[in-house]
């Protein structure tokens, strides 16, 4: 079963990559405060229209390029 991540583009400078960010948050144990943690992941795409501010659906592949291991699945919803 491959990681299924769900976030946000924030570039897309890129050739066929778009660079998104994963916010994921999670209760501290001994605190119990919420903390928020992000990360930058690059991920392929084809034949899409990908804005930045987009919310995409990602998953893990097999090493497409040096940094990009992940690939988009769908868009979820389009920045207007």
């Amino acid at each position: 079963m491959s990681n299924i991540l769900t976030g946000i583009v924030t570039s897309t400078k890129m050739e066929n990559t778009v660079v998104v960010n994963v916010v994921r948050k999670y209760r501290h144990l001994r605190y119990h405060k919420v903390i928020t943690r992000h990360k930058r992941c690059h991920a392929h795409y084809e034949n899409m229209s990908i804005k930045v501010g987009d919310q995409v659906k990602i998953e893990e592949c097999r090493p497409i390029a040096k940094t990009v291991r992940h690939q988009v699945i769908e868009q979820l919803k389009t920045n207007v």
